[in-house]
């Protein structure tokens, strides 16, 4: 099966005949095996219609933002330099020859930005805005207190600063040492935080699609209570699930049965 969504034209056939802006987004969940935790890592590119244009926090909150309305999902216990090859392929296959017409939407995992930079160079960079925000908020309990009033209001004037003006002007706000630790999560991320112009364009800014997915997906079924699985039919029962969440299954089995219907 694996084989099949790999190379098979059938299993990209729906997603390149598919209009939307194409996002990229990947994550991971542990599962248990006979070798103890490991971790199943999902990537996903998928496609999605634009929103209503979005100018205020408050506004963005509350917006319902389209579903994305095709998506191919792939799953495996990888290291990220096995990754960072396959999403190239993946990409390849899915007919996404530009990769500026690209969006990465990520958490701030080094790895993750490394592999995107090396094997999917161009694509426009989006920093997942919830682990943005949950940078702040860490930042402010240290600093000022968990729970205090002092460190939620710190800690919402500046995602309001990182929505409104991005990572350049959340860091011109962060002067001192004690913020040493979250500037070095933003610095890198200056290009990756056009959060006020994905607004305005009714795009999204976060990566609840995969991280959706690792609980959806491949949770519900592989994490269930007691389960332990050999690695390699961990990763043969995700790809199973990985097929059947991204409507590939009736092509997938007219391919196994040779029925044309």
């Amino acid at each position: 099966m694996r084989d099949w969504q790999r190379e098979d034209p059938a299993a990209s056939a729906a997603f390149a005949a598919a209009d939307g802006d194409v996002e990229f987004q990947t994550d991971g969940t542990m599962v248990n095996s006979y070798a103890g935790w490991r971790e199943m890592r999902l990537s996903i590119f998928a496609k999605r219609q634009r929103g209503k244009a979005v100018t205020g926090r408050d506004d963005w909150e509350r917006r319902d933002l389209p579903a994305p309305h095709v998506r191919v999902i792939q799953a495996g216990v990888r290291s990220g330099e096995r990754l960072g090859p396959a999403w190239r392929r993946m990409a390849a296959r899915l007919g996404l020859r530009q990769t500026a017409d690209i969006t990465a939407i990520a958490d701030g995992a080094r790895w993750i930005w490394r592999q995107l930079d090396k094997h999917l160079p161009g694509v426009a960079g989006v920093l997942d805005i919830y682990h943005a925000s949950e940078q702040l908020w860490a930042a402010a309990h240290r600093q000022f207190g968990e729970g205090s009033a002092q460190a939620r209001a710190w800690a919402e004037a500046r995602r309001a600063t990182l929505l409104r003006e991005g990572a350049p002007g959340l860091l011109a706000e962060l002067s001192g040492a004690e913020w040493s630790a979250v500037r070095g999560y933003f610095e890198p991320h200056g290009d990756h935080t056009d959060y006020a112009g994905r607004l305005a364009a009714g795009q999204s800014i976060g990566s609840g699609l995969v991280e959706g997915a690792c609980k959806q997906v491949i949770g519900r079924r592989l994490k269930q209570t007691g389960a332990r699985w050999k690695v390699r039919r961990v990763e043969r029962m995700a790809t199973l699930c990985a097929v059947q969440a991204s409507g590939q299954w009736d092509a997938y089995w007219s391919k196994a049965t040779g029925s044309s219907n």
